[in-house]
């Protein structure tokens, strides 16, 4: 196996090359530095090299830092298996970029499953197998599916799920390297809708056809729980992962449909395709039992984020200013992208009914104006206030079809900042 080397440099090309900012010379690559942005720059040049063909790389020089060569992988990556980057640095540098790897490999492998291998309970069993073989001891779980989610009181989870032969489930994990009655630092929330038809709001067939990712806010938060254990966590951390099918079927949900959550508040459903929250109201509400100081969700929620901010950066919503500047902090920390959108106390009042204290949405196309607001609005009637919380819709999660940045599928965009908040 013959690998291409990769090296950065900061001269010019050769004028035989033109504009061009990646060069050939043999077995050697080389990526020609130049402008503002050099993660960016770095990211489309793994891009333009991995569509030569070339599938194993060897990443070489002095200008390459952790950062560069993180982008680097994930240009280079693919929703299909057979290629590899090997990195260069320190012993330590090296060790932190295998680490986001596997993280990342796991959070899309996930993502870019097919629905029909990827079941509400076999996403709920495969995170909590994969954490408990990073943290050991540490780690304990329970998986709650079907019938048994009633009896708990998380209607959410089993209404959008009950129209699927395959059962919903809920995953309650807990990483403790503390003593047995620590407090719960942080409590990570998940979406995870292994497959969204949009029920009997039914989605067109383009709509439908990459909602495999409809899970990549449980996979996103899973993986990031798993990189900040190898990286040495030491802090108490609750996961919630809040899975189902949302199909079609005589078991369905229905629109005029109205749960009864378990801190009493009713919602009608005005349309079945805002399903996200209604799984993510049950896991907020766990997280809040847990009495975390830092409660965070992540989903793939609402076409209003990519809309706001394009599926370069992951929308973030808090009400406390603090929590919104730390998760900025975090993400420019290990070179991802987020940007606040508005949420005031009013917009979880922005879903009115006349039949229930709010509807999950608005009946009207794409869910009106504001909708990633309104949407985030709604998830805050589950947050209890003592809690900080952070809700992150993730607009830059997946890819229908290749860019400049990334290929087709998974991008894993947001496992890092999860991961540093963690670990701050």
């Amino acid at each position: 196996m013959q690998f291409m080397t990769v090296i950065l440099t900061q001269e010019a090309p050769a004028t035989h090359w033109g504009k061009s900012d990646v060069t050939f010379e043999g077995q050697n690559s080389f990526i020609h530095l130049s402008g503002n942005a050099p993660l960016r720059q770095v990211q489309m040049a793994a891009r333009k090299i991995r569509n030569q063909g070339i599938n194993q790389v060897q990443l070489q020089g002095e200008l390459w830092t952790v950062d560069l060569q993180w982008v680097f992988a994930q240009g280079f990556a693919t929703a299909k298996p057979g290629y590899e980057v090997v990195w260069c640095g320190d012993d330590q540098q090296q060790q932190i970029l295998t680490d986001r790897a596997q993280s990342a490999a796991f959070a899309r492998k996930l993502i870019n499953d097919t629905p029909e291998d990827l079941s509400p309970v076999s996403l709920a069993t495969q995170a909590a197998n994969w954490l408990k073989g990073i943290g050991g001891d540490k780690v304990t779980f329970n998986i709650v599916e079907g019938q048994d989610l009633l009896a708990k009181k998380w209607v959410g989870i089993h209404a959008v799920g009950r129209g699927s032969e395959r059962p919903p489930a809920l995953l309650e994990l807990d990483f403790n390297p503390l003593a047995a009655d620590a407090p719960v630092d942080v409590a990570l929330v998940g979406k995870g809708i292994t497959f969204d038809s949009g029920g009997y709001s039914l989605k067109s067939s383009v709509g439908m056809l990459a909602m495999k990712c409809d899970m990549g806010g449980a996979a996103t938060v899973t993986a990031a729980l798993g990189l900040a254990i190898k990286s040495g966590l030491n802090k108490r951390v609750k996961l919630y992962l809040c899975c189902a099918e949302n199909l079609v079927s005589g078991r369905a949900f229905k629109l005029g449909d109205i749960l009864t959550y378990k801190n009493g508040t009713t919602v009608e459903i005005v349309n079945t395709d805002a399903e996200g929250r209604l799984v993510l109201a049950d896991g907020l509400q766990a997280a809040s039992e847990s009495g975390a100081k830092l409660i965070i969700d992540a989903a793939t929620l609402t076409g209003a984020a990519v809309m706001a901010v394009s599926n370069e950066y992951n929308a973030i919503f808090s009400p406390q200013t603090e929590t919104i500047k730390m998760a900025q902090q975090c993400a420019a920390a290990v070179g991802e992208n987020v940007w606040p959108l508005p949420l005031d106390p009013w917009h979880r009042d922005t879903c009115p009914s006349a039949y229930a204290d709010t509807a999950n949405s608005r009946p009207v196309k794409g869910g009106g104006a504001g909708g990633a607001s309104n949407a985030a609005g709604f998830l805050w009637r589950f947050v209890t206030p003592e809690a900080n919380w952070l809700h992150i819709d993730l607009a830059a999660a997946f890819e229908s079809s290749a860019t400049g940045l990334f290929s087709a599928g998974a991008t894993t965009h947001g496992v890092l900042t999860v991961a540093e908040i963690l670990k701050r």
